[in-house]
């Protein structure tokens, strides 16, 4: 059995998901929960306290399961491939969550989000990283790193809005298909429109 503080918060994931953070009020959570609204109050200090947790904990848990599935994994084209499989994945895995963090931001007080995208920012440059190596490397067409790492995560986490449980393809049926659309896309020679070339831009 849980505690009453994850009671809590998996309440506030389920309201926030299906009427919004902004049409959620604290009354509801605690009905949800089952609990005085008061009661809330003994584990979050206020209802952005709740989404900032959901924030910060989704994203912290994004980052350590892509770390997890890059362990042991050395050659760069490889590490590319589980890092997209990992992040459609676990978007798949955590549909709610993720797209609370994709939507609710303006709930956020500036020191929070400010917080918030400093963790997305440091997951984000992971790509860069690799990205950047695998251009160096001469595996990646050569471009600009920034930009085409948020082309690749805003399409992999785009698979969260449509996805379905139950539905045709399996969440590690659609990762894999992803890993193959990036990754294919990425190699050198599959890409002669790029043999021009392209500047590296890193800021």
């Amino acid at each position: 059995m849980g505690t009453t503080k994850e009671t809590i918060k998996k309440a506030a994931i389920n309201l926030f998901y299906k009427k919004s953070y902004f049409a959620t009020a604290m009354s509801n959570i605690a009905l949800d929960s089952n609990i005085r609204k008061a009661s809330i109050y003994h584990h979050y200090a206020s209802k952005e306290d709740i989404l900032f947790d959901i924030l910060m904990t989704t994203m912290s848990a994004l980052d350590a399961y892509i770390d997890n599935c890059l362990k042991g994994v050395e050659n760069i084209e490889n590490r590319m491939r589980a890092a997209v499989r990992a992040h459609v994945k676990f978007h798949c895995d955590n549909q709610k969550e993720v797209l609370i963090s994709d939507t609710e931001l303006r709930g956020l007080t500036a020191k929070n989000y400010k917080a918030f995208v400093a963790l997305r920012d440091a997951y984000e440059k992971k790509f860069q990283d690799m990205i950047a190596r695998g251009i160096d490397q001469g595996y990646f067409a050569a471009g600009d790193v920034k930009v085409i790492s948020y082309a690749i995560l805003t399409m992999c986490t785009a698979v969260a809005n449509w996805f379905k449980p139950d539905g045709r393809l399996s969440g590690d049926q659609i990762s894999t298909i992803y890993e193959e659309l990036v990754v294919t896309r990425l190699l050198k020679e599959s890409l002669p429109i790029h043999s021009l070339k392209t500047p590296v831009v890193r800021e």
